[in-house]
């Protein structure tokens, strides 16, 4: 996966989430990571971006962001 496209995901999930209270500060940390750094994720940021993809749906964002979710999702074995 490209750098833009972590930054894509990332981005998209903070805009998602800015205007409620269910994003809390380890998954902002986990997204904060996700689009900065070199998109290594151990075990423990899995199960936090499970619990993300979890709270989402395809019609919630454009098709574009949602196909690189899955691919992140595929590539990155998160459930």
């Amino acid at each position: 996966m490209t750098d833009d496209a972590r930054k894509l995901i990332a981005y998209s999930f903070l805009v998602m989430f800015a205007n409620d209270n269910t994003i809390d500060g380890q998954e902002l940390a986990m997204l904060k990571k996700l689009a900065m750094e070199d998109g290594v994720i151990d075990a423990d940021e899995k199960e936090v971006f499970s619990n993300l993809f979890d709270r989402i749906s395809k019609e919630d964002i454009a098709d574009a962001v949602w196909n690189e979710i899955e691919e992140f999702r595929d590539e990155h074995g998160i459930d």
